[in-house]
């Protein structure tokens, strides 16, 4: 808490800086990757270390599908080596690796098929950084660690749960049918019931009961004319509805039309086609935190300790990919997409090896994981799985059944 509240008087001090009132996609970034105070740039450990049916007893905040089982990046893996066979390369590139788990995974699995890859990984956190090195320091000089993006690459590139970390903008519809932008002010430190700051829009306060430094709250103003005409040609005005928009991951998913000359990018996170995203009953937003393996929607909590995220608008993705000169090679649930690439392949091996060396505990942790992976109620539904990319023929093996890229086109 001594950390959080570190984090917060130089939230503060930003917001005094730029006039008091901060767009929530610089406060978000701020929150997140601010050097040595955001959630990503401290110290604080984010991903569990052992996969456990009891999330109270795991360290962290979180568990991503690598972490629950090996199968997950053996399975990925066949995918991989079908993009590197395409493309007559050796070259992988992930983007945000975690505690390194998934690497390890498909590294050794490719190794098996015979694929010593060269695996480059770009990794945003120090601390999660130092991790991935301790954990895949037996790879050696296979494995790299690079500062930048590429000018150029050919191969395949992966990204896990990796584009609903991006920081993004928060709008609203007023009762007038107006795009507001949302953003972030300071709240007085000291202030009874009956004496809240005089706004004119919309804000939610944070619990802040230590006193230490005053909490913050929303603050509504007319969007910027880019940012409502954006909003305004992706979904009909729907008063008091909020959510949100990841202009960044775009700009992100168009940098990587300039540097992947050839190749296929891997992008796995939960999400829905736009349809889906800005239905009229999802009207508060898909914004999430993530605390100690609870999750609730108070951004304003314990800035520092928790994760932010938002659920990827994934035809604003395929859009992206295509005005770089990208092709939607395939997108579906991450279920399917497990299915299609050999998931019962390796299960089937698995199998073998229990019969082998049996161990039955190990066994049922496994099998319970997999259930997580492909359940519709679990990540097998709500995880999607979308291939971008550049002189490889689809349909990839991943895609081959209940390929869903037809709902990602825009109905106007």
């Amino acid at each position: 808490m001594a950390h959080s509240q570190r984090v917060r008087a130089f939230l503060h001090q930003q917001i005094q800086q730029a006039g008091g009132w901060l767009p929530f996609s610089v406060w978000m970034h701020h929150v997140l990757y601010a050097p040595g105070l955001g959630y990503y740039a401290a110290g604080n450990t984010k991903l569990a270390e052992t996969p456990s049916h009891h999330a109270t007893a795991l360290s962290g905040d979180f568990v991503t599908a690598p972490q629950l089982t090996p199968l997950f990046g053996q399975t990925l893996a066949r995918q991989v080596a079908e993009i590197l066979h395409q493309t007559d390369t050796l070259d992988v590139l992930e983007f945000g690796a975690g505690s390194g788990a998934l690497a390890h995974d498909i590294l050794s699995a490719l190794n098996e098929m015979g694929l010593h890859v060269r695996y480059n990984i770009l990794e945003v956190s120090a601390d999660l950084r130092q991790r991935q090195q301790q954990r895949l320091a037996a790879w050696g000089e296979r494995v790299t660690w690079l500062e930048t993006l590429p000018t150029s690459f050919s191969g395949c590139v992966i990204g896990n749960e990796l584009l609903d970390a991006m920081p993004v903008e928060l709008f609203v519809w007023s009762e007038q049918g107006e795009v507001l932008e949302r953003g972030v002010v300071s709240l007085a430190p000291v202030q009874a019931p009956d004496q809240a700051p005089n706004q004119t829009t919309n804000q939610t306060t944070d619990a802040d009961s230590e006193g230490f430094f005053p909490g913050f709250a929303f603050q509504d103003r007319p969007a910027a004319p880019q940012l409502a005409a954006t909003v305004q040609a992706r979904m009909p005005a729907l008063p008091g509805y909020t959510s949100e928009i990841n202009l960044q991951a775009e700009a992100w998913i168009r940098d990587l039309g300039h540097w992947l000359t050839r190749g296929a990018a891997l992008l796995i996170d939960y999400g829905f086609p736009r349809h889906e995203y800005y239905h009229p009953q999802r009207q508060r937003g898909t914004l999430m935190c993530h605390i100690q393996h609870r999750t609730h929607d108070d951004v304003f909590l314990a800035p520092g300790l928790q994760d932010i995220t938002a659920h990827v608008d994934f035809t604003a993705i395929a859009e992206a990919a295509q005005d770089s000169g990208l092709s939607v090679l395939g997108y579906t649930s991450q279920a399917r997409f497990l299915l299609n690439a050999g998931l019962p392949q390796v299960l089937e091996a698995y199998a073998q090896q229990q019969i082998e060396h049996p161990d039955p505990k190990a066994r049922a942790r496994t099998y319970a994981a997999v259930q997580k992976l492909i359940s519709e109620a679990e990540m097998g539904e709500l995880f999607k799985v979308i291939a971008l990319g550049r002189g490889v023929q689809a349909p990839l093996s991943g895609f081959t059944q209940s390929d869903r890229s037809g709902q990602l086109v825009q109905s106007n």
